[in-house]
């Protein structure tokens, strides 16, 4: 069973060991998927096992999972519709039709093709990942907020869209709310808020206030999400500070839920980094904001190495682009040589079809990290002028 091949959701289905289902119950297999990385956003294995990972992606365990899920969902819904139609009906019901991702997909007349095709562009990554809100994090921690939608989908489609457009933008609030409630933020802490608040499925609408959000979580399994996504938010270094530990008592009285439950939430989160700290992004940085550092510059970094020689040549006829970005490796700039670097190269982005991404909102977040990499990746075009700037200095 290859899913980065054609057919392998039915393959996968046939594997699935119903007795296992069927004795798992809904809990069980909530803490499975924490094991397995799937409520982190690192999926590290298969949930249940159901499949041995070896030679799978992580992109490839994560559609497994997922796929598992819904499957799972649908097995305790006891619906009596067909699980492939069922589930493509929900994406299309929750999906935005002039700007939707599925779109171009709705054509595909082969259902188990159809549904393949869209599990793949749900979670699939790659170099365009800015042009879907920017954020690793928010597209595959974020995926169970597709399977409470379909969960709820299977008991009533009324209004399901606003049910996971809600949950979402409350699920987003509460966990940069921990950010914000430090009296210390870093630069990080405060570009990752910034990008919460740009990664919502409703565009032009404002997220809700706390307590808004936390008045919206009120199902088991939705407060169970939230408690998680704040652990894993606000770990740092397998520690929990003062700070992060007030908001999630607060956050427990908010949520009516017992101690035991914050409590189990900050241990699984430990264990999971004890395990898995070598083989997951996340729990390797500081915290989910350097997460997003790090993932951000890889991409940067990529952008601008496969697009050295145009840069290269574009950089090379705009000469104060060229000194100031050289001077950028001696010191920091003026918030004045700030916008005139970041409005030229924005006219050379424009220019340059794979960079036009910097051109979308919340591209200018991105910026600082292209001024901070490019003197380094494409080091032959500024050495001269590194030169010629320290003779001034001298």
């Amino acid at each position: 069973m290859n899913p980065s091949a054609n057919g392998w959701i039915k393959k996968l289905l046939n594997q699935v060991s119903e007795t296992k289902y069927a004795e798992t119950d809904s809990y069980e297999f909530y803490n499975r998927l924490k094991q397995a990385g799937f409520i982190y956003g690192s999926n590290i294995k298969v949930v249940l096992d159901i499949v041995k990972p070896f030679d799978l992606t992580e992109e490839e365990r994560c559609k497994i999972n997922l796929l598992l899920t819904y499957y799972f969902v649908y097995k305790k819904g006891k619906s009596q519709e067909d699980f492939t139609d069922s589930l493509i009906r929900y994406y299309k019901a929750i999906s935005d039709q002039k700007r939707s991702f599925f779109e171009e997909l709705f054509g595909d007349k082969t259902p188990d093709s159809l549904l393949e095709k869209m599990i793949h562009k749900r979670i699939h990554i790659d170099d365009n990942f800015i042009t879907k809100n920017f954020n690793y994090f928010l597209i595959n921690a974020l995926l169970f907020v597709d399977v409470l939608g379909y969960q709820r989908f299977l008991k009533d489609e009324n209004d399901i869209k606003n049910y996971v457009n809600n949950l979402e933008s409350a699920l987003e609030t509460i966990v940069f709310s921990v950010i914000d409630n430090k009296s210390e933020k870093t630069e990080y802490d405060e570009n990752l808020i910034r990008l919460f608040e740009d990664s919502i499925r409703q565009k032009n609408a404002e997220l809700p206030s706390y307590k808004d959000a936390v008045s919206f979580i009120d199902a088991p399994f939705e407060k169970l999400y939230a408690i998680d996504l704040v652990c894993m938010a606000s770990w740092t270094d397998k520690i929990i500070d003062t700070e992060e530990r007030e908001f999630l008592v607060r956050l427990k009285n908010d949520l009516t839920i017992d101690t035991d439950i914050i409590a189990q939430s900050m241990n699984d989160i430990n264990l999971f980094y004890d395990e898995h700290k070598d083989d997951v992004a996340f729990l390797s940085s500081k915290n989910l904001a350097q997460s997003f550092y790090d993932n951000s510059s890889k991409v940067v970094s990529k952008l601008i190495t496969r697009n050295s020689k145009r840069l290269i040549k574009e950089l090379s006829e705009s000469k104060e682009a060229m000194t100031l970005l050289a001077q950028s490796t001696q010191r920091n700039l003026t918030d004045d040589e700030q916008k005139k670097i970041q409005t030229q190269l924005l006219d050379i982005f424009k220019s340059i079809p794979s960079l036009a991404i910097f051109m979308l909102p919340g591209g200018m977040l991105l910026l600082p990290l292209f001024i901070k990499f490019i003197p380094k990746l494409l080091p032959s075009a500024f050495d001269d002028n590194r030169i010629d700037n320290q003779k001034k200095n001298d």
